[in-house]
């Protein structure tokens, strides 16, 4: 039985697209409908059904997942180990986000230097998908990502970044420090969107107004966002670590809204299994201390 293809059948079922697969592979999408074309013929039975679009486990393939997944785990953990380098390398690439790279990094990467005082550090930033692919190919040792589920890769949990509205110190809502989202609704709101998951909540909970939010701005990065809400031309959602510098000065204040409260981005490390360990108990510890 081929690896590549039961590697195929995982990442098809994590990713639910045969396109999205072969371009984290590296593939033509031809290639990975073949390799799950092949796993079917040598087990005998259909893996997936197609509903337009949408791609679904059979009953057969849901029985199959659990075994494909350590088996793909088993494979990737003895690779490495047996590539394993007996010696620290000397020079660390490591992939974030950009939120990480801007607010993060320079108090991590400041760590690293004094711990490990010969390496070298290289810095990669890109979106989630990108920093994957990156690991998969072996051009990051480690990658900070948002929140990802993937059998390849050995996931720590990194910390969690509340999500809360700010506001310009002069604004109206600043003194009062919390609102109702109905109080909100025709207030200018900056849009800040990161493409996670998590920003849905927003949505939705903004979908059980009777009338849409004022959205003045729609932009993908949190620093253009920031920005307009410290030049009064709005108030907005951010995550916390993009603000922090500004909060401690009293430039923006963060207003509780009961219906947001609890909603965070989450943020993972991520390594290949068992590869580059002690660095990431050290990103991992001492993410906890600049976080705190």
């Amino acid at each position: 039985m081929n690896i590549e293809n039961i590697e195929a059948f995982v990442y098809i079922n994590h990713y639910g697209s045969f396109n999205k697969v072969a371009d984290v592979l590296f593939l033509s999408q031809p290639t990975v409908t073949a390799r799950i074309q092949s796993l079917e013929r040598e087990l005998d039975c259909r893996l997936f059904d197609r509903f337009g679009k949408q791609i679904h486990l059979t009953d057969k393939g849901k029985q199959f997942l659990p075994f494909a997944q350590q088996i793909v785990q088993t494979y990737q953990k003895g690779k490495h180990h047996l590539h394993a380098k007996s010696a620290t390398p000397n020079e660390l690439r490591i992939g974030c986000t950009v939120s990480v790279s801007n607010y993060l990094m320079p108090h991590l990467l400041m760590r690293l230097q004094e711990r490990f005082t010969d390496m070298r550090f290289k810095i990669t930033t890109a979106t989630t998908d990108e920093l994957a692919a990156k690991l998969s190919s072996k051009e990051l040792d480690l990658a900070i990502v948002r929140k990802l589920v993937n059998p390849a890769f050995q996931s720590y949990s990194f910390f969690e970044d509340p999500i809360r509205l700010y506001v310009y110190q002069d604004h109206p809502l600043a003194a009062a420090g919390r609102a109702d989202i109905r109080e909100i609704r025709h207030e200018k709101l900056i849009f800040f969107e990161c493409g996670s998951l998590d920003w849905l909540r927003i949505h939705r909970v903004f979908e059980s107004l009777e009338q849409p939010p004022n959205i003045v701005f729609q932009v993908d990065n949190s620093e253009t966002a920031k920005k307009l809400v410290l030049r009064q031309a709005g108030i907005c959602f951010l995550p916390g670590l993009c603000v922090q510098e500004e909060v401690e000065a009293g430039l923006l204040v963060p207003v509780n809204i009961t219906e947001t409260t609890g909603i965070a981005l989450q943020t993972n490390l991520i390594t290949l299994h068992d590869v580059h360990t002690e660095f990431a108990e050290s990103l991992l510890k001492w993410g906890a201390d600049v976080l705190h």
